[in-house]
């Protein structure tokens, strides 16, 4: 059985560039979020549940409309855990599925592990205990604002405040079993390298 790497990190971390070099060296990833999209098109019971939740504005011309969702989960911590526990649940389902599907297809080279990649797997614990270790990609602030605000129109301010809403790197790397620093001075590869190594010897 292939064992499974969590690998997480902050908005504009740098985790992202980590997973596709771990991709490189022939790793299969799973991205979470981009997979949880997915299930609100295809997974039409989860859509059902989701409106019984939200209520029938929640679709639109048959999409889920995933601002209007946002608009009503941000302020209210009663009706985001009751999606959660619609989704998660979900998700960790679709993710062992296609964990199978890796362990069933001949690769060569891609090692003894999977990548979940998942920027609150360590703030949700309903997503803990599905991977075997965690991996925290890591940087200073300044350069995670300056990231962000290169790739998209938020603000300073508005990355920062995003920031806070998350739990805080050092959290993540209390609860971590490897750190990547994605800063610009510590190269990356050797960092990769090495957690490549310790989990093919898992």
């Amino acid at each position: 059985m292939m064992k499974t790497l969590a690998v997480t990190g902050g908005i504009g971390s740098g985790k992202s560039y980590i997973v596709r070099m771990f991709a490189a060296l022939g790793v299969p990833v799973y991205d979470a979020d981009s997979r949880t999209k997915e299930l609100y098109v295809s997974d039409q019971g989860l859509l059902a549940g989701l409106k019984s939740v939200l209520g029938d504005d929640l679709v639109r011309d048959g999409v889920l409309d995933r601002q209007y969702m946002a608009s009503r989960i941000f302020s209210d911590k009663s009706l985001l855990k009751k999606v959660e526990e619609l989704v998660f649940p979900r998700v960790i389902n679709d993710f062992r599925k296609w964990k199978l599907s890796m362990e069933a297809t001949p690769h060569e080279g891609i090692g003894r592990f999977v990548i979940m990649e998942s920027a609150i797997y360590l703030e949700k614990p309903s997503l803990s205990g599905t991977a075997d270790r965690v991996l925290t990609v890591t940087c200073p602030v300044d350069v995670r604002v300056r990231r962000v605000m290169e790739r998209s129109a938020m603000s300073r301010e508005q990355v920062l405040e995003r920031i806070a809403n998350q739990c805080s790197d050092g959290f993540r790397i209390s609860m971590s079993d490897f750190t990547i620093v994605s800063d610009f001075t510590h190269p990356l590869l050797p960092q990769v390298w090495n957690v490549f190594k310790q989990m093919n010897e898992i």
